[in-house]
């Protein structure tokens, strides 16, 4: 997005340099066109630091001491100039340093003051490290992920830091400066990982009050039991993934792997997912990946996709 457009354009984002979340929240705002100031260390540390060069795009960044007055007293003057402020230290820190939101806010009570933690501010884990596979465990999103009969297996960082975190953080702001137009007022957005992470289990965990989801990994619908919602290994090494839920989708699958369906067992009964699970393998690994894909380039649902490796971007899946 090119400079001075977007739908925030205008806005102001003070970032307070941190890991994971926080930056990734922030990299969507300035994605977004806000003006985004990320305050670094001094001395230049920052765990992780070759982690985040794309976290880190669109903003311009200074170098403060926050353990100096003068520096923190600079930065509150910045910030009543500001629209919003993310932090994303443990739990009493931003209080010590004296930029806590009673000052920030004090400062400016329009400031909207984003706040990104692990566990929350308060309870018996506030203060304790954690990771997003932490996170997962406790919610128990961990459990729902991994094949059958084997351990539960981390989705990288995505569910926990950037979708139970950084999008939770993101949509909390955007609500609290929707509200500002009417009151006037700032406030406190509060996100926690472990209460994002557990939102998004609410479509799981109805389905499983209802009989719908069970809870060992890998023999459900959408935790790759289904033989029609899962992913398959080709000649060439690589794999599709197929997404084939709905009927005129699972009528294309059946299509371009050549199969006839009146001579495959109904597959509403998950007693009958394994030969089908073995029936669709047969086919995909004839051939190469890309040409699995290609079978189904001519279908008007595309049930299967090619599952590269990623990379830098998109244009460099291979």
């Amino acid at each position: 997005m090119a400079t001075g457009t977007g739908p925030l354009h205008g806005l102001r984002v003070v970032e307070l340099a941190a890991i994971g979340p926080a930056p990734f929240a922030c990299m969507i705002f300035a994605d977004l066109g806000a003006d985004v100031v990320r305050v670094d260390r001094t001395d230049g540390a920052r765990s992780f630091a070759d982690w985040h060069g794309e976290l880190d795009r669109g903003r311009r960044s200074v170098e403060l001491d926050l353990k100096d007055p003068g520096d923190v007293d600079w930065l509150l003057r910045q910030l009543e100039q500001s629209d919003v402020l993310v932090e994303g230290f443990r739990p009493g820190v931003a209080e010590r340093l004296g930029i806590g939101p009673d000052e920030c806010l004090g400062r400016n009570p329009r400031l909207v003051y984003g706040r990104m933690t692990g566990w929350g501010q308060e309870g018996p884990l506030a203060r304790t490290p954690g990771h997003d596979i932490n996170y997962l465990a406790l919610t128990g999103a961990l459990h729902a992920i991994g094949e059958a009969g084997g351990p539960p297996v981390p989705p990288v960082n995505l569910l926990g830091d950037f979708a139970g975190g950084a999008m939770f953080l993101v949509a909390g702001v955007l609500a609290a400066l929707y509200e500002r137009q009417s009151s006037g007022r700032g406030q406190v957005v509060d996100a926690a990982i472990v209460d994002g992470a557990g939102a998004m289990l609410g479509m799981l965990t109805a389905m499983a009050d209802s009989g719908q989801w069970r809870h060992e990994r890998g023999v459900n619908l959408l935790d790759g039991g289904a033989p029609f919602y899962t992913c398959y290994e080709c000649a060439d090494g690589g794999h599709v993934a197929v997404g084939a839920l709905e009927e005129r989708f699972y009528g294309a699958l059946l299509k371009g792997l050549r199969l006839d369906p009146e001579r495959l067992p109904d597959r509403s009964d998950p007693l009958n997912w394994p030969p089908l699970r073995r029936g669709f393998a047969r086919p995909v690994l004839t051939r190469s990946r890309d040409e699995g894909a290609r079978r189904f380039e001519e279908t008007d649902s595309g049930p299967a996709t090619p599952a590269p490796r990623f990379s830098r971007t998109r244009a460099e899946f291979h």
